[in-house]
């Protein structure tokens, strides 16, 4: 059984197109991330899925069942987790906890050895209102009530947004175990760098996958050679670049610009040979393995020439 299948799925929102003619598979067992930046449809999509929206047209099911015929069934065997933090903040940790494992007829005690990697995290605040965590914490809470229950699948809809880099490192690691507990996960993101701790991706933007596939096997199809290039001047260097004539694209990552050439003759030293007669300093070029990121942005470039 398919544990999550979408076809041809559709949804606007008046004049706004939230998701165009979306199709994709979750295989079991792996956790397949969803990509793309705010606004790109990763949202609506979730909400369909677990039966909070319809969609305009086209079909999903998750593990076997139609989302609108089947909603019921769907809802006793899926977790979901929002992107904003839905959980009852008066209450204590423990009674939100209780509360939700009531809900799907079960006990903290029944299924505490699926949360108690999490669990005994936030365990010592068991007496204190959820609105007072912080957000590393408030996020653990919301993944142990998602799982009480011991769905089969798994929904996490942007659950790092927000949380410091270290939180998002133990979440990611959380992850893993619960992978390997034998339930699916697909989770959405806006950071390129956690699409390397999926098994698959689906890239989307506006609306539309761009591509899905392993991360490797995505960043193996980059088309391009790609360069790193820094002066001292970063503000005129991104200008700089733009009007060389062998530059087909250039983004800012971090301290450098991503390069990649307008044909493949390019080399390091004729771009830093550029950057002099353009009065730079402290000049670096060298030809760099791209990342999911780039494979990303070179994706959107297609797309917007189309």
């Amino acid at each position: 059984m398919i544990p999550v299948e979408v076809i041809n799925v559709s949804k606007a929102y008046g004049k706004v197109q939230a998701l165009h003619d979306i199709s994709l598979q979750v295989q079991p067992g792996e956790i397949f991330g969803l990509i793309g930046s705010d606004g790109a449809g990763k949202t609506t999509l979730f909400r369909i899925l677990v039966t909070l929206l319809l969609a305009d047209s086209g079909k999903a099911s998750v593990l076997g069942h139609d989302v609108v015929k089947d909603y019921k069934a769907i809802r006793q065997k899926v977790g979901y987790m929002p992107g904003r933090f839905s959980l009852y903040p008066d209450l204590t940790v423990e009674e939100n906890l209780s509360f939700f494992a009531t809900i799907f007829k079960t006990t903290l005690h029944e299924n505490y050895d699926l949360i108690k990697d999490i669990y005994h995290q936030i365990e010592p605040f068991k007496d204190r209102p959820a609105g007072k965590l912080s957000g590393g914490m408030k996020q653990k809470l919301a993944l142990s009530c998602a799982l009480i229950h011991r769905p089969e699948v798994l929904f996490l809809d942007e659950p790092t947004t927000g949380v410091d880099a270290v939180s998002r490192m133990e979440f990611w690691d959380m992850l893993q175990r619960i992978s390997s507990q034998c339930i699916t996960i697909m989770v959405s993101t806006p950071y390129m760098d956690e699409a390397q701790r999926c098994h698959r991706v689906a890239l989307i933007q506006q609306g539309t996958i761009m591509q899905t596939d392993t991360p490797d096997a995505i960043i193996r199809q980059f088309p391009h050679r790609l360069f790193a290039v820094s002066t001292r001047d970063t503000f005129r260097l991104i200008q700089d670049l733009t009007d060389f004539s062998r530059t087909r694209t250039v983004f800012p990552f971090g301290q450098a610009l991503h390069l990649t050439p307008a044909d493949d003759r390019l080399q390091a030293g004729e771009i830093m040979e550029f950057l002099k007669s353009k009065n730079h300093t402290n000049i670096s070029a060298s030809e760099i393995k791209p990342n999911i990121e780039d494979c990303f942005m070179d994706l959107m470039q297609q797309k917007q020439s189309m």
